[in-house]
């Protein structure tokens, strides 16, 4: 069977955000990485905001985005956590 015919099955997502440092540690990439590979666009992982009338940013980072662009499938935060 060629990569052509393979079925995958897509994760269910809770659409939680990922925190970004969470991103980064499960990239193995510094957290700034993370943060300006959204910004500049080269990481296809979620959306950035930059914050009217101030140099702050929030970040959405989409976990079946992330799961495509990684493989990792992000369960979300636990009630311990």
């Amino acid at each position: 069977m060629n990569s052509e015919n393979k079925i995958y099955q897509i994760p269910e997502f809770t659409g939680e955000n990922i925190p970004l440092k969470e991103a980064a540690r499960i990239m193995g990439k510094d957290y700034q990485f993370v943060r300006i590979g959204i910004i500049e666009g080269f990481l296809p992982i979620g959306t950035v905001c930059r914050m009217p009338g101030s140099n702050s940013y929030t970040f959405y980072i989409s976990p079946r985005l992330f799961w495509e662009y990684t493989g990792y499938v992000y369960r979300g935060k636990t009630k311990e956590q």
